[in-house]
């Protein structure tokens, strides 16, 4: 924690605190022991022995000059509990607000839900890490599909609605439907042309919208991405068939913030499986890998362009070399990924991180630049870069030398150069950001309440617009549509095809008939596969009380009954451990904060002066624990059939280590991703994803 002197010496007025020193602002690498470390590095954790990370520093310091939140005003006092419940197990409407100052709460939910989607395993590091945020992706991450699914889905919320964004703002300057905007562009271009004077044009222009988020309001102002035709830079009805969310790529209607895109990245990655299949299988199949391996199989038989896996011996080395390479792609996806929230939080950062210093780095990398574009003739520019693609072209004698005594010297360089620990050092990613908020409740004793749910199909009608969230520059009319036109494009149209609860529903037309035969005939089969799945449910739970399989034992309880609505949080969880129902207990209350499980029937029985009496079955000190890992009790097959049949969110569970490796394994828990964060942001652990 920033002391008052640092604080005086702070870059700017408005950035006191941690983050915010000269030392800060310039991108030096930070000499730790993560960086200048062996490949080797121990996994047990020393709680908060040598030295807090970024993230820690901003969760406990007093930020005076920044907006505060519920969750950041001191709740500590209390005598008769020691967190303050925010409203873990309320409607939204009922929950106070901001609960973390200057973020809406539909901001703060929509990056906790993104955050449970995409962490599932973390491990405790003794070492600061690189860069000096905590939750980096650890190299030796293993491959799964799971993970695959994940960062692909991660990737097109990012990167991918991004990238559709910059293209339709491309689209409305070219089109000249915004006539003044695209005019003042135009000239800038061939005015600067004329003089030869565009290379300090682009530079400048970077640098007016790195430093300047009025500037990139003024140049590139907003508009509904999926109102906004892509080949005429118009107006255009988004394919939902009403403007219910502005950030997605349909405009579908939404209950939160974020959800449309979040359905829209879990659909955009099962398309990609559903045409890999077909295309394998050479029809539109369905089913699971290994009904679609097969069937693979017997239609290559069956052309004869495979004589059976027998006689082949290109199939294991194939597989083998596709499953080697799966981890390094799925590493570079979450890597660019993480990289591209890096940058966007650079540029709009969220406090309590420093709202200037970033972005000035940033600025300051390109100064040079367009200092350079003012002297630097066109002919010097290509001749040395014409000079340097020969050089990398045939200078590999010179420059794997060169490498090769770099890896000698200085093993770990590749890793104190990276982008994270020099040019965006100390700039988080989303799920950096999101621990680092949920720390802030911690420190002030009053956990972030978890992201409301609602299961109901969302309203189909039009979402609020707002200068914010559609506007332009000059005279123009936004897209170039007059408020007949507007309102005709963003109100609901029951004549197109839109989705409702993630599948394509035809309200009226040709198909409509189709529709709801199909539904009757997928009602029929749930009615049958309804009673097989309650029966094996059933013979789960008895298997589980009378012979003790463990298999069993872990799906004890996991399908919770139909009309049980799930209250926990944010101090005693429903779970399961050994089968056995009761409450994983967290308590700061004790000069340590501890977790333990209680079991009902030890709970409900009282002492001598008539307290209910608590025997737990074993606690451990959160400053213990070094490893977190989601796990579910079903298959994920299985868990897809018992869901779909059933119409319930079937319950996963969490198993916790501790640093002389115990291993407590909790079931059955309707609030698993709740316990799971407060597990990660109560300790002054430093963790690596996995």
């Amino acid at each position: 924690m920033a002391s008052t002197d640092e604080q005086s010496g702070s870059l700017l007025v408005n950035n006191t605190g941690p983050g915010t020193e000269i030392s800060d602002f310039l991108p030096v690498p930070a000499t730790d022991a993560a960086t200048t470390a062996g490949p080797q590095k121990p996994q047990a954790a020393e709680g908060v022995e040598g030295g807090n990370t970024f993230s820690h520093e901003l969760a406990t310091h007093k930020h005076a000059n920044l907006p505060q939140g519920i969750a950041q005003q001191d709740h500590g006092d209390s005598e008769i509990e020691d967190v303050v419940d925010l409203g873990w197990n309320e409607k939204k409407e009922n929950i106070p607000g901001p609960l973390i100052g200057g973020m809406d709460n539909e901001e703060l939910w929509l990056l906790v839900r993104r955050f449970n989607r995409q962490v599932y395993h973390t491990k405790a590091t003794p070492y600061l890490p690189p860069g000096g945020l905590d939750l980096n992706t650890a190299d030796e991450e293993e491959f799964s599909p799971d993970k695959m699914r994940a960062n692909v889905e991660r990737f097109y919320m990012t990167v991918g609605i991004g990238l559709l964004t910059a293209v339709k703002h491309v689209a409305r300057l070219r089109s000249w439907n915004e006539t003044h905007r695209t005019s003042y562009f135009a000239a800038a271009y061939f005015v600067a042309w004329l003089f030869d004077f565009l290379a300090p044009l682009l530079t400048a222009f970077v640098i007016a919208l790195m430093a300047s988020p009025g500037a990139r309001q003024y140049l590139f102002p907003p508009a509904p991405v999926s109102l906004v035709d892509s080949k005429t830079g118009g107006i255009q009805k988004p394919k939902s068939g009403v403007l219910g969310s502005h950030d997605s790529a349909t405009g579908a209607p939404e209950n939160h913030k974020g959800e449309t895109v979040e359905q829209e990245a879990s659909n955009f990655v099962s398309g990609i499986a559903t045409i890999a299949v077909s295309g394998a299988i050479g029809q539109h199949a369905e089913g699971d890998q290994k009904t679609a391996e097969q069937s693979t199989t017997e239609m290559h038989k069956a052309i004869g362009s495979k004589p059976g896996t027998k006689h082949d011996k290109t199939e294991v080395p194939m597989q083998t070399a596709m499953w080697a390479k799966l981890q390094p792609i799925m590493h570079a996806l979450s890597d660019a990924t993480d990289t591209w929230e890096r940058f966007a939080n650079a540029l709009a950062p969220t406090p309590p991180f420093p709202t200037e210093v970033h972005r000035l780095r940033l600025v300051a990398l390109i100064v040079p630049l367009f200092a350079a574009s003012l002297i630097v003739s066109a002919y010097a520019l290509v001749k040395s870069t014409t000079f340097i693609v020969g050089l990398v072209f045939f200078g590999d004698p010179v420059i794997s030398r060169g490498l090769d005594w770099l890896n000698r010297t200085i093993p770990q360089w590749k890793k104190i150069l990276e982008i994270r620990n020099t040019l965006l050092k100390g700039v988080p990613t989303n799920a950096q950001l999101t621990l680092t908020l949920l720390r802030i409740g911690e420190a002030n004793h009053a956990p972030i309440p978890p992201p409301p749910r609602i299961n109901s199909t969302p309203p189909d009608k039009p979402a609020r617009i707002t200068s914010n969230d559609l506007a332009t520059t000059g005279p123009d009319a936004p897209l170039d549509a007059n408020p007949a036109e507007l309102n005709s494009a963003i109100q609901y149209d029951p004549r197109t095809k839109h989705e409702t609860e993630g599948h394509s529903v035809m309200v009226t037309g040709p198909d409509d008939h189709q529709h709801k035969k199909s539904n009757k005939i997928l009602s029929f089969f749930r009615g049958i596969a309804r009673g097989g799945v309650k029966t094996a449910v059933g013979v789960d739970n008895l298997r589980a009380k009378t012979v003790g399989d463990h298999y069993a034992r872990d799906r004890l309880g996991a399908v919770p009954p139909a009309s049980k609505v799930p209250i926990s949080g944010p101090i005693e969880f429903e779970a399961r451990y050994e089968g056995k129902k009761g409450q994983v207990v967290l308590s700061t209350m004790g000069t340590v904060p501890v977790v333990a499980f209680v079991e009902d029937k030890k709970r409900d029985k009282k002492d001598e002066f008539g307290n209910h009496d608590m025997h737990a079955m074993w606690s451990l000190p959160v400053a213990d624990i070094v490893e977190l890992i989601k796990i579910g009790g079903y298959g994920w097959k299985s868990k897809l059939v018992v869901g779909w049949t059933l119409e319930r969110e079937v319950n996963d569970g969490l198993i916790i280590r501790d640093e002389r490796g115990a291993e407590f394994k909790i079931m059955a828990m309707p609030r698993r991703d709740e316990l799971f964060n407060r597990l990660l942001s109560m300790g002054g652990q430093k963790w690596e994803s996995w």
